[in-house]
This record gives C-alpha cells, sequence and structure tokens, in this order.
C-alpha cells in the first residue's frame, strides 16, 4: 500500500478506478504493509483455513501498475460506498440430483397410463418402506443402487445378526482349531467358574456353570466380535457376592437359604442385562469412554485387593473362625486382614498347605507357561489349572481329606432341585429385591461392557471373516441379551474377558463357533458330570480365585509408573482415592466416588470454553493462537480475533461470556481477574470470530451467542464472522432464525476468511470517518 500513496493513479483510456486505499496505512496494517504484490499472494496463497478460493476480479486486474489498491473495483455508482465488502462471494452450490425414491408415491405411469394394482402395491411397499428407514439407511440404499449393489432387509439382518455372516463363511478347517479351543477353554476356566459362584457370588456353584452354559451360546449369535468368548469374571461375582451379603443383612433371608441366593442373583443379573440391553438400542455406545483408565485401573487393582483379602481366609481354614466371629463375614477389607492376622494361630494346618501349595503351584505353572509360549506356541494347550483341580480332586478322595477338616465343593445340584430351571427375575414378587440391586446391577453392566469393548479392542479378528465389523452398540445388545437370558435361569453375570479370549485366539480359535462348542461342553458337564465335582477342596478353587486376583493386582504398577513419569497426578490422586476407600471402607463406597469423581472430570472437561485469540503471523496472512507464543505474533490493532475450534451446546457456553471478557480485558485467557483492565476500549472496535469449528449448535448455544453478539452490537461494536460453515448447515439456519445473522448486519458479515474480515474492518472504518465519500468526490 506505501507504493499506492508513492506512485500518481493511472489516468489512461481505461475509467480510473475508485480508490479505497487510505492516505496513511490504517492501524489495522501496521502489522504487515501490503504492497501490490502482497496483495496478489494473499489472494492467491495459502489462507487460515481451508477456504482457499481464488478472487476472479484478480485475474482482470493483473496488467494494472503497482498502483493497484488492495480494494480495486470498478466505479458502478456515484456519491460514497455503502455496499459493505469486496469479499469475493461464493458460487451458488449446484442443484441437488433427484432422490430416486422421490416418485416412489406416483400415481400414473411414465406413459400416463393408470399403473395395475399389482404396481400401485409395489410403489406402496416403497413407499412404506422409505418412511420407515432412517436418513442413514436411505443414504445406504442410495449408494447401493448407485453402485450397483442390492439394497435388502436380509443385509440389515446379517448385520445386527451377525450369525448369519460368519455362518456362511464358515469352513470345515476351523472345526479343529474352534474345538481345540473350547476344550481348553472350559477346562481352564469350568472350575473358575464353580469357584467364582461359590467363593465370590455366595450362590451355588452350578449357578456359576449356567453362565458358561448360556451366555457364550447367546453371544455367538449377536456378538461383533468373532474371537470374544464371554463367561463369569471375578468383578462380576464379587459384586453379585455384595449384593447377595446385603439381601441377607436386610434380613430377606438367611445365610443358608440357597434358593433365595439364586433368586436375587438372578434379579441383579437381569437388571445389570437389561440396563446394558437398553443403551445398546438407544446407541449409548459411546459410553464405553466415560469412564476414565484411571478409574478402570484404580477400580479393578482394588477389587484384586478385596478379592485376595477375602480368599485368605478359606486357603488358610479360618472360615470357621470367620463364622464364629461378628462382624468378620461381611465386615470390610481392613477388618478381614486384621482378622487374618490376629488369628493365625486359629487355622487349619491342613487346609493352610493345601491351599498355599495349591496357590504356588498355580503361579509357578502360569509364569513358566508364559516365558516359554513365545517359543513354544502349544505350550497354550497345557491345562495347567485342570491339572491342578483334578489332582487335588483325586488326593481329596483317596486320602480322605473331608474326615479331616478340608472343606469340600460337595454335591453340586440347582438350588431348586431342578436343572435349568426357568424364572423370570422381572416378576412383581421380587420389587424388593429389584430395588435393593438398582444400583449395584447398573455398575455389573458397565464395568462388564468396559471389559469386553476393552478386549475387543484388542483382539480384532475382522480379517478372518469378511464383513464382521466391531461395534460397540451392537456388543451392547449382544452383552445384554445374553446375561438377559442367563438371568432366567439365575446364571451369574458373564461378560468378555481378554485373558480368556486370548487363550481362544492362541489355541486355535477362528470363530464363535468355539464360543458355541464351549456352551455344549458345559451343558454335557452339567447333564452328566457333576457328580465328579464332589471332591474338588474348596482351599484349590480359592486359590484359583487368589491367581486371578493377583493378575488384577499386577497391572497396576505399569500405570502408576507412566502416570508417575508424566506427572498425571490428577489420575494418580483418582487411583489411590478408589483403593483406599474400597479398603477401608466398602466396595460400593468406592464405587460411588469413583464413579463420581471421573464424572466430575468428564464436566468440567466438557464445560470448559477452548476459544482462543489469535496473532498473525508475521509476513503471512495465517493466524495462530496469540496465548502460546505471543511476543511470536502480530496483532491488529483494534480487532479482537477469536476463534471459537469446537461445537456450542448448552455445556461450554455457560462460561463462555466470561472467557470473552477475559479476552478483551487481557487479551488472554490466563489472566487472573483481579487484574485491571489491560486492553483499551478501543483495541476491541471490531470482533472477528472465526467459526470454522463451530460445527453444529444447540438451542443454548445458539442463545448464548445471540447474547453476546446483541452485547456487542449495543456496545457500537462490529462483529463479523469468517470461515463459517455450508448455509446448508443447521448452524447456519440457526443463525438465521435466531436474528443473529440480521444483527451483525446481514449476510455480508460471513466471510471465507479472517484475512477478508479484516479488509471489511479496514472498509467501514473508512466509510465511518468519511473517508470513502472524500475519495469518490475527488475522482468525480
Amino acid at each position: 500500500m506505501s507504493s499506492s500513496r508513492s506512485s500518481p493513479i493511472n489516468t489512461g483510456s481505461r475509467p480510473v478506478p475508485h480508490d479505497h486505499a487510505p492516505i496513511t496505512p490504517s492501524s489495522l496494517r501496521q502489522s504487515r504493509t501490503v504492497s501490490s504484490s502482497s496483495m496478489h499472494d494473499s489472494m492467491t496463497g495459502d489462507a487460515a483455513g481451508p477456504s482457499n478460493r481464488r478472487d476472479h476480479s484478480t485475474d482482470e486486474t493483473n496488467e494494472a501498475s503497482e498502483t493497484t489498491s488492495l480494494l480495486h473495483h470498478e466505479h458502478v455508482h456515484e456519491g460514497p460506498c455503502d455496499h459493505g465488502t469486496f469479499s469475493p462471494r461464493a458460487s451458488s452450490p449446484p442443484p441437488r440430483g433427484v432422490n430416486p425414491d422421490s416418485e416412489i408415491g406416483s400415481t400414473t405411469g411414465s406413459d400416463g397410463s393408470v399403473p395395475t394394482s399389482e404396481t400401485q402395491l409395489k410403489n406402496w411397499r416403497k413407499a412404506f418402506s422409505s418412511r420407515v428407514k432412517s436418513k442413514k439407511m436411505t443414504d445406504t440404499s442410495n449408494l447401493a443402487q448407485q453402485h450397483g449393489v442390492q439394497d435388502s432387509w436380509k443385509m440389515y439382518l446379517s448385520y445386527y445378526v451377525p450369525f448369519f455372516i460368519w455362518i456362511r463363511q464358515y469352513k470345515w478347517s476351523w472345526l479343529k482349531g474352534d474345538f481345540t479351543a473350547a476344550i481348553t477353554i472350559a477346562s481352564m476356566y469350568l472350575p473358575m467358574a464353580l469357584s467364582y459362584a461359590d467363593n465370590l457370588a455366595h450362590v451355588p456353584p452350578i449357578n456359576g456353570l449356567y453362565a458358561f452354559a448360556i451366555n457364550p451360546f447367546i453371544y455367538a449369535l449377536l456378538g461383533s466380535c468373532p474371537l470374544m468368548v464371554v463367561g463369569p469374571e471375578a468383578a462380576g461375582s464379587l459384586l453379585i457376592g455384595s449384593i447377595v451379603k446385603n439381601s441377607i443383612d436386610l434380613g430377606r433371608g438367611e445365610e443358608d437359604n440357597a434358593v433365595l441366593q439364586a433368586k436375587v442373583a438372578g434379579v441383579a443379573v437381569g437388571i445389570a442385562g437389561a440396563t446394558v440391553f437398553l443403551m445398546g438400542a438407544f446407541r449409548l455406545g459411546f459410553l464405553d469412554s466415560v469412564l476414565s483408565r484411571p478409574f478402570l485401573r484404580g477400580f479393578i487393582s482394588a477389587i484384586g485387593v478385596v478379592i485376595f483379602i477375602d480368599q485368605l481366609i478359606p486357603v488358610l481354614g479360618l472360615h470357621r473362625a470367620a463364622e464364629a466371629s461378628s462382624g468378620v463375614t461381611h465386615g470390610s477389607t481392613v477388618d478381614k486382614l486384621k482378622f487374618v492376622l490376629t488369628h493365625l494361630g486359629a487355622r487349619h494346618k491342613l487346609t493352610a498347605i493345601i491351599g498355599i501349595v495349591g496357590f504356588v503351584v498355580i503361579m509357578v505353572l502360569r509364569e513358566i507357561k508364559r516365558r516359554l509360549q513365545p517359543r513354544y506356541p502349544a505350550v497354550a494347550y497345557f491345562p495347567d489349572r485342570l491339572i491342578v483341580v483334578v489332582l487335588s480332586a483325586v488326593l481329596t478322595w483317596s486320602l480322605d481329606w473331608e474326615n479331616q477338616g478340608v472343606a469340600i465343593l460337595g454335591k453340586v445340584e440347582a438350588a431348586s432341585g431342578h436343572i435349568f430351571a426357568f424364572r423370570n427375575p422381572f416378576q412383581l414378587s421380587h420389587m424388593t429385591h429389584i430395588r435393593d440391586a438398582m444400583g449395584t446391577s447398573f455398575l455389573i453392566g458397565m464395568l462388564g461392557f468396559f471389559e469386553s469393548s476393552v478386549a475387543a479392542k484388542s483382539l480384532g479378528g475382522e480379517d478372518i471373516i469378511e464383513g464382521m465389523q466391531l461395534s460397540p452398540n451392537r456388543e451392547l445388545v449382544a452383552l445384554g441379551a445374553a446375561n438377559l437370558c442367563g438371568a432366567c435361569f439365575m446364571a451369574i453375570p458373564a461378560f468378555g474377558g481378554y485373558g480368556r479370549s486370548k487363550v481362544n485366539k492362541s489355541t486355535g480359535g477362528k470363530s464363535p463357533m468355539s464360543s458355541l462348542m464351549l456352551s455344549i461342553i458345559t451343558v454335557i458337564c452339567i447333564l452328566f458330570l457333576l457328580p465328579w465335582f464332589y471332591y474338588l477342596p474348596k482351599p484349590i478353587l480359592s486359590a484359583l480365585i487368589m491367581a486371578v486376583a493377583w493378575s488384577l493386582i499386577e497391572e497396576a504398577p505399569h500405570d502408576i509408573s507412566f502416570f508417575l513419569r508424566i506427572k498425571g497426578w490428577s489420575e494418580l490422586s483418582l487411583m489411590f482415592v478408589i483403593l483406599a476407600v474400597t479398603v477401608f471402607f466398602s466396595l460400593n463406597l468406592g464405587i460411588a466416588i469413583g464413579i463420581g469423581l471421573s464424572l466430575l472430570q468428564v464436566i468440567r472437561h466438557a464445560t470448559r470454553p477452548r476459544i482462543q485469540i489469535l496473532g498473525r503471523i508475521p509476513n503471512s496472512d495465517r493466524f495462530a493462537n496469540a496465548e502460546e507464543h505471543p511476543e511470536d505474533l502480530e496483532f491488529v490493532e483494534g480487532c479482537l480475533i477469536v476463534k471459537i475450534p469446537e461445537p456450542l451446546t448448552f455445556a461450554n457456553t455457560g462460561e463462555l461470556k466470561n472467557r470473552l471478557r477475559r479476552l478483551e480485558l487481557y487479551g488472554t485467557g490466563n489472566a487472573h481477574p483481579a487484574l485491571p483492565r489491560l486492553r483499551s476500549q478501543a483495541s476491541n472496535r471490531n470482533v472477528i470470530f472465526d467459526i470454522h469449528g463451530v460445527t453444529s449448535m444447540d438451542g443454548s448455544g445458539t442463545q448464548v451467542l445471540e447474547e453476546i453478539v446483541r452485547s456487542y452490537r449495543d456496545r457500537g461494536v462490529r462483529v463479523f464472522f469468517s470461515r463459517p460453515i455450508s448455509r446448508e448447515n443447521k448452524v447456519w439456519k440457526l443463525m438465521e432464525r435466531s436474528g443473529i445473522v440480521e444483527l451483525v448486519g446481514g449476510r455480508n458479515r460471513f466471510v471465507d476468511d479472517v484475512k477478508d474480515a479484516l479488509r471489511m474492518t479496514e472498509v467501514e472504518e473508512l466509510e465511518g470517518t468519511g473517508a470513502c465519500a472524500t475519495a469518490s468526490d475527488d475522482i468525480s
């Protein structure tokens, strides 16, 4: 622009341009003096955002000399200029294609003839289908039609019931691997199911087997992860046990009432399954990201500590002493640890020897397998836990440990006396148990889904069966349906587990057929092999659970060291609080506090506005966050450039006004409000909002933005919006309906880039001082 002032205006035959260049550089441009060449670069070079359209008028004025002004245009009227902006206007969008279904309801044929009844029926079906389908399904139908793919209800049925996908692709060569994996999992985890039910859930042991007989079968039909195997887990079983204990404490029944315990467990699992199923039906699969990794790690570690200390009592043979002491069986983990340490002399020696030796053998074999498996993959087939369980049962029978005081599993039978007895968990007569179990059951479902989600994402398997895509919403439906069916037979909760699924993958499992075979094997065991479980020693079953508890605890040091390395003090604090409250008070209180703190973190993160004040990068037309390195940027005098990089919702607009106010006063959002004003009022004559990140708005966000714009206009501040999204978008329609577009001065205040808004501010300031009118008079 300095060159335009030093050179005379060209007065050739061509019409004289209406030169809007100011006589001296305006304050808006002092940060960078723009010559004619830099002007050309700014019109064709990189912009601050994705909008990079060229102004075709530049091509028409290329032969002009260096006196060409920044805002050159042909003089088309007399008098002062009042047409607002010289920014390039977006071309009108091309007309949309006609929807192929738009003529479905036509009552006449292409030749004008009246269609037959068969054609009318066909058109009616198409019209009904188009009304029933969601927008995504309609778009899918159009896309399929464009590419010659048949769009039928079978395609959608296969998606929502993946059984129809993998069963069509199943190969006989997979049968051997699936059967081997099912046998291996059954040998390792069926004894664990008995132990979970008896020692953690406090229900009859057969209810643990029900979880392997029913849930994997249902998940194989509906689940979207082909390699995941669902089954009972320690955390869910422990929570069921807390519900059963609470029911007894409230006087709902006696300690030895197996029918009541099974009924309470069925009700709790039914609520958990219904919760998870409804979450899937309402597409709440995104909730797997709500609870943070520190919360899950802290809670799982706390469960590991609770289980390990709980199982010390049966492993050391202190169960009779614990029953005789009041407040121990239903006490806190600290109370149980104190009891163990003060009653070591009352331990049953043979039971303690069996339990401790069994635990050591299980851990040693586990470590040997872990170290040998990378070199010898066949080691994964070695049924170490089954060998320990079978050997201990044989020794119990041959050495008559039962009569020597060692507790054994005893007769395994259904509480009602009938195997696979169906019972509706949602009967009106169960309303008392439903109220008691509601909160904990919800947590059982949430934790089960989170663990299943982690396992599914780690396993993959989409490369084996084409068309099976992992979906959190369908996982919720599959897991919920599986537990609803299990609850009808009073099974303990069953969800996906990474360890069990990893065994399935490493031992040859290729498809959900391994889960079907696991269910069949479990049913065979329930029908024919229950008498063989009679002599299983309870200290060995407790040792198996202690090994699982140890595996839950041993993962915590890695996460702790990671958060220490990155100085994640808030994450470490959350883990410690959950662990301490769970151990010193109760599991339910630890859960409640952990979820509360996690949700507070989510709400705090979601409600904090992330608006930024922008400064210009020297010698460019690009802008960057001025709060990070303000010394490296140039600030345009008289303009406040604010970037809103996120959708505006009721959550993040509550503090938007205060955050904006701080930017006006101090030029940063990091200043304490006790400071006096640092930016003059004149520095905020023009406010430019970069709204490229505002991809959506709700009613509350629109209302707050309207109030902000109205406040600026009442104070005489010019407001501009740069980089708005398409005018076909809902955001633009909301801005029009709310009056924001009218408040700022019309559509011309919405420009393609920040530099275009800066040009408009300069023009309008010149118009306000009468410079345009003076220049017009001089030319005329």
